[in-house]
C-alpha cells in the first residue's frame, strides 16, 4: 500500500483574506449588521463593501450601455 501525501491547494477563485484593524462606530456596524441580516460584524462589512462595488459596476455599465452619466451627488 502506498502512502499518499496530502497537499493543500488554495482555490484560485477564493481571494486571500488579510487581518486589518479599523476604527469604526459600533452603532453603524450594528445597524448595518441588522439591516443586512449578517451574523457577524465582518460579514456585515464585507456585504456592505460588496454593495458599494456592485453599485459602481452598475453606474459604469449604465454609462457604457446607454450613455447615461450620473452626477457626483448620485455617487455619494
Amino acid at each position: 500500500m502506498s502512502v499518499r501525501k496530502l497537499v493543500r491547494r488554495r482555490r484560485v477563485d477564493v481571494p486571500r483574506k488579510t487581518a486589518r484593524t479599523f476604527r469604526l462606530t459600533s452603532g453603524k456596524v450594528e445597524a448595518a449588521q441588522q439591516i443586512l441580516g449578517a451574523r457577524t460584524a465582518t460579514e456585515a462589512i464585507e456585504t456592505a463593501l460588496d454593495m458599494v462595488i456592485f453599485r459602481e459596476e452598475l453606474i459604469r455599465g449604465t454609462k457604457a450601455a446607454f450613455g447615461i452619466e450620473f452626477s457626483e451627488s448620485a455617487r455619494q
